[in-house]
């Protein structure tokens, strides 16, 4: 294909990674954020075998590792009966994959940094309301009225929250979730482990869940931090607020007192990140000369942990596409065909898993604590929900040219622990 002019709407994972795959096939690339600084949102994430897999294609796998915490298994615990709920370990299967737990600013660093090394510039404050052609290219429209462009393609990267995505060919919004998080980035207590290679939870019922999950350094210069995270109801934040910060804590150490010193850490809700979530998938995630990748494309409750290592395969996927063809009219459902099983497959099943973890349901989580940890232990159910957690229960990379990485040859940083 004819060297195109690209224009990224969004700095994030997503758009970094797409960012770095364009400008070295030879792509002009103008990557635009809408902050006045681009800056990670966010606590923590585990990237998946899928998500790293796309990491060492961009060679960018040693980076992230140096930084980031090894994950060998997810744990969860009813927090009064202290049952077992869920317990999944990656090598359940064989190949010796693994998690890497990392805080979003590690991620959003190493991608920025790779990105100015090969002289891609953000340019910031480009806050994008709008689309329009005009002849043979695209130009986007800036809330405040200015035209930036024409474009030969315009890539759509910038989340859940798009001003974009109505210009896909059957476009759709994200419908609200019940259940958000508070998130939190805490210093790591010396001689206080949860399981060091682990993310470990505690549930009550579906309303409540309790995360704590190693996640390395921000950078090479800070301490080892862990992500901490609360469920709940956004519309129930301000009755919390209203309680006090004093009457949350109780509450969540009587469900689980080992949190007593990253408790001790919290100073008042500011501190924390209320997320909500929503769940879409668009059926077909481009349109004329527009492209749409991450949580732009399909977005979802973080239950299966996905969300990042999707949109850095769908960079790839788009990538792999317009390499593969000679014109826009075939690289874009090209893109669109590369990663619908894959994508439909997880949205399928965070659609499904969600209520059991996340919602108010009394019959749903009695279930799961029935059954969970009895069918976890019995073939095939461990080795499923291993392939389900690393993203690989659907084959992600055939479709998209790529091999996926070799683990047992992997790099093993001492960070990884």
């Amino acid at each position: 294909m004819t060297p195109l002019h690209v224009a990224i709407a969004g700095a994030g994972p997503a758009g970094l990674a797409m960012a770095l795959y364009l400008k070295r096939a030879g792509h002009r690339v103008s990557l635009l954020e809408r902050f006045l600084q681009a800056a990670p949102v966010g606590s923590g994430l585990i990237l998946q075998p899928t998500g790293l897999t796309v990491l060492q294609d961009l060679g960018l796998f040693s980076r992230i590792a140096a930084l980031g915490q090894r994950i060998d298994r997810l744990y969860g615990a009813d927090a009064l009966s202290g049952k077992t709920v869920l317990d999944v370990r990656y090598d359940a299967i064989a190949g010796g994959r693994y998690g890497i737990a990392v805080h979003r600013a590690a991620l959003f660093g190493v991608l920025l940094e790779a990105a100015q090394q090969e002289g891609i510039e953000v340019e910031t404050g480009q806050d994008i309301g709008n689309l329009e052609h005009t002849g043979a290219q695209a130009c986007l429209t800036a809330a405040d009225g200015r035209r930036i462009g024409g474009f030969d393609l315009v890539i759509d990267a910038s989340g859940a929250r798009s001003p974009l995505r109505r210009h896909a060919l059957h476009s759709c919004e994200p419908r609200p979730l019940p259940y958000g998080a508070f998130w939190v980035s805490l210093r790591a207590q010396p001689g206080l482990s949860f399981g060091h290679n682990s993310l470990v939870q505690r549930y009550r019922r579906a309303s409540t869940m309790i995360g704590v999950l190693p996640i390395g350094r921000p950078t090479p210069q800070d301490e080892p931090m862990v992500a901490f995270f609360w469920s709940t109801r956004p519309d129930r934040v301000e009755s919390l607020k209203q309680a006090g910060l004093s009457a949350w804590k109780d509450g969540v150490h009587a469900l689980w007192p080992e949190c007593a010193p990253y408790l001790a850490q919290i100073d008042g809700f500011e501190q924390m990140t209320l997320a909500r979530y929503g769940h879409h998938t668009l059926p077909l995630p481009y349109g004329e000369r527009l492209a749409i990748i991450g949580d732009a494309a399909h977005s979802t409750s973080p239950q299966l942990g996905q969300g990042a290592n999707m949109a850095l395969l769908d960079a790839r996927a788009l990538s792999h596409a317009l390499q593969q063809s000679e014109t826009l009219e075939q690289a874009l459902p090209r893109y669109a065909a590369s990663r619908r099983r894959h994508v439909r497959t997880f949205q399928a099943m965070s659609a499904m898993f969600t209520p059991f973890y996340q919602s108010d349901s009394v019959w749903l989580p009695w279930v799961r604590d029935q059954l969970a940890a009895r069918l976890s232990v019995v073939p095939p159910a461990p080795q499923l929900l291993a392939r389900m957690v690393a993203g690989t229960l659907v084959d992600p990379f055939t479709s998209i040219g790529l091999r996926e990485h070799d683990w047992h040859a992997a790099p093993q940083p001492s960070a990884l622990g």
